[in-house]
C-alpha cells in the first residue's frame, strides 16, 4: 500500500508540473505548448490519499531545429533554432476527503521559476541573436478526480495557464507564455502489487487564447504519454515511457505569419524511482529521461527530470 501511495502523490504532481515556460521549442508559437510532454509516467492514473503534499521538478532540455525550419517566436521569424532551458517547478497538492461523482477530488497550483538561452538567426538574413533570461513564468492551476477499482486507477484532470508571468514580447527567450491556456486528460494506471508491475498511460488536449502581444493564438494540440516500470524492491522501481505529441488545429491571427505550422514529436526514455521514509512520511525520489525523434516544425531534444515529492 505504500508502494502506491508514494508513487501516488508522484504522480498527482507530475500530472500538473507543467512546463509553463517556453522552454524548449515545440509547435504553435515559439513552437511552445503548456503542457509538459513527459510530466505523466508510472502510476499515471492515480490520486493520492487525503492530505497536502509538496513536489518540486527540477527540468533540463536542451534541443534545436534544422536551419532550413523557420519558427514564430518573440513577434519574429527566426531559424537555426537551438535553445537550452532549466526550470525548477514547485507543486502544492490538495487531496481532499470530497467525494465527486464517486471519486477523490484534488485541487493544485504550479510556480515555475527557470532559466533560458535561445539561439537563433533572424529569417530572412543572416543576421544571429541570443538571449537568456532567468524569470518567474505563468502559475498552473488544476483540478482532478481519481477513481480506484482494485488494481486500475484511473483520473480526470484539467489544468488552466495563468498569463500572469514575466513576458517580454521583443525577446526570442521567454519564461511565459503570455496566453491563457486549459488542458483536459484521461489516465489510467494498473499497477498489481504483488509483481510490482505498473502499465500506465494518459491521453489529453490542450486548448490556447491569444497572445494579445503578437496577436497569435496557437491551436488545439494532442498528446499521448505512457510508461511500464516494474519494482525491484519495495524502495526501488526502472521502467520504460515514452509521449507523442501532435497539433491538431493550425494556428491563427495576424501574427501567425508562417501559417497552421503544425507540430508533431516522439519520444522514448528511461525512468527510476527511489521510494523511503523520512520520520515516517513516505518520500519519493524519480528520475526520467526522455530522447526525442521524428520532429516536425519544432525543436528536438532530450529532456531530463529529477522530482522529490512528500506530503506537506
Amino acid at each position: 500500500m505504500h508502494r502506491i501511495a508514494v508513487s501516488g502523490l508522484t504522480v498527482a504532481f507530475t500530472s500538473i508540473a507543467l512546463l509553463v515556460s517556453a522552454t524548449h521549442t515545440r509547435a504553435a508559437e515559439s513552437g511552445v505548448g503548456f503542457y509538459l510532454l513527459g510530466s505523466r509516467g508510472p502510476a499515471a492514473g492515480v490520486v493520492p490519499p487525503p492530505g497536502t503534499y509538496l513536489q518540486n521538478d527540477l527540468y533540463f532540455y536542451s534541443g534545436s531545429a534544422e536551419a532550413s525550419l523557420n519558427i514564430p517566436t518573440g513577434g519574429r521569424i527566426v531559424a537555426g533554432l537551438e535553445a537550452d532551458a532549466v526550470v525548477n517547478l514547485v507543486s502544492m497538492l490538495w487531496s481532499t476527503p470530497t467525494e465527486f461523482l464517486g471519486g477523490n477530488l484534488a485541487y493544485s497550483v504550479t510556480l515555475p521559476i527557470g532559466y533560458q538561452d535561445v539561439e537563433a538567426s533572424l529569417s530572412p538574413g543572416p543576421l544571429s541573436v541570443s538571449r537568456d533570461v532567468f524569470t518567474f513564468g505563468d502559475p498552473v492551476i488544476g483540478a482532478q478526480v481519481g477513481w480506484h477499482s482494485g488494481n486500475l486507477h484511473y483520473t480526470a484532470a484539467t489544468l488552466i495557464n495563468v498569463p500572469i508571468g514575466d513576458y517580454n514580447e521583443n525577446s526570442i527567450a521567454n519564461v511565459s507564455f503570455n496566453r491563457w491556456g486549459a488542458d483536459l486528460t484521461f489516465a489510467v494506471s494498473y499497477i498489481d502489487p504483488d509483481t510490482g508491475w505498473d502499465f500506465s498511460a494518459a491521453v489529453g488536449t490542450t486548448f490556447n487564447g491569444e497572445n494579445k502581444d503578437t496577436n497569435y493564438e496557437t491551436g488545439d494540440e494532442f498528446h499521448f504519454e505512457w510508461a511500464v516500470s516494474k519494482s525491484l524492491s519495495p524502495e526501488f522501481s526502472v521502467g520504460v515511457i515514452g509521449y507523442h505529441y501532435k497539433q491538431l488545429t493550425g494556428d491563427s491571427g495576424s501574427g501567425a505569419v508562417l501559417g497552421s505550422f503544425k507540430g508533431e514529436v516522439t519520444a522514448v526514455g528511461l525512468t527510476a524511482a527511489y521510494n523511503f521514509s523520512i520520520a515516517q512520511r513516505p518520500v519519493s525520489l524519480r528520475a526520467k529521461y526522455l530522447n526525442e525523434f521524428d520532429a516536425r516544425n519544432r525543436l528536438e531534444g532530450e529532456a531530463l527530470f529529477l522530482t522529490l515529492a512528500l506530503p506537506f
